[in-house]
């Protein structure tokens, strides 16, 4: 197993008594996610959207993502309920740094994926002009910037310089923003997930996470060129702190859904209700 991705004991220690691994408001499903966790989308290589999450996707980071024109919209299903997503605290590696960007990777390697959100309101309606944040950790496991506990969340002190996989937009008219990042690493503790925030002037909607279909992160941890060398994940739904509270049935509400770009890319999408 690759060094980087094994921090010592005493930093998982030190995140769980910071709160990193966060507690989790029960909430009900969230609207508009598929049971499969997967997009049937014109664009997507039909021959690998299905739920074995084969290993053959694109690497080498957002440069590998030459086909974005042809991206689909996930979001054309019509929307039946939506309810509240589950809030959680912020954790000790947040940054104040609001970058407005599509890009969030600054260059980092990895599976290349197209992160596209939709948010909503209880009643299904579109929240326009919302900004929404995301940070998440690097195919290493760590995070970026200037944080609270630097010694915790960053790998190597020269990352509070710099802010990759850090980024926020601004909801369009229809509710939607979409980032370009890479698939996340892990750190001891905690199963894959990617933080995100919604607010609006000076009113925070919400702050949670997402997660990834574990099928998917254990076929990437398995066979993808940039991740294979530091092993699997440390911590499963199953003992992670955030969504092992939640019961199974209703985890889909925190997954994302799955599909392969033609590029390989991945699209990595989500109807969150903040509101």
């Amino acid at each position: 197993m690759h060094s980087a991705a094994m921090p010592s004991m005493s930093r998982r220690d030190a995140l769980r008594t910071l709160g990193l691994s966060i507690a989790v408001v029960p909430l009900a499903s969230a609207c508009g996610s598929s049971s499969s966790n997967l997009v049937d989308a014109p664009a997507v290589d039909d021959a690998s959207a299905d739920a074995s999450f084969p290993g053959d996707w694109a690497s080498g980071g957002t440069a590998a993502m030459t086909d974005k024109a042809s991206y689909p919209d996930p979001f054309t299903a019509a929307l039946s309920t939506c309810a509240i997503v589950a809030s959680t605290t912020e954790g000790p590696c947040t940054t104040a740094t609001n970058l407005a960007r599509t890009d969030v990777s600054e260059g980092k390697p990895g599976l290349p994926v197209r992160l596209a959100l939709k948010v909503v309101d209880t009643a299904c309606a579109p929240i326009a002009n919302a900004v929404v944040k995301i940070w998440h950790t690097d195919l290493t496991g760590s995070y970026s910037g200037v944080t609270p506990n630097p010694q915790m969340c960053l790998k190597d002190q020269a990352y509070a310089s710099v802010d990759f996989m850090r980024g926020v937009q601004t909801t369009a008219a229809d509710g939607t923003v979409a980032f370009d990042t890479c698939f996340p690493g892990w750190y001891r503790g905690r199963a894959i997930h990617i933080h995100f925030q919604v607010s609006s002037g000076g009113t925070t909607y919400r702050v949670s996470q997402l997660f990834f279909p574990e099928a998917l992160t254990a076929a990437i941890f398995t066979s993808h060129v940039d991740y294979k060398s530091y092993g699997q994940p440390d911590t499963t739904f199953s003992n992670d702190n955030v969504i092992a509270p939640i019961p199974v049935a209703a985890r889909d509400r925190h997954l994302l859904d799955i599909a392969r770009m033609t590029d390989k890319a991945m699209l990595a999408s989500k109807v969150v209700t903040v509101v």
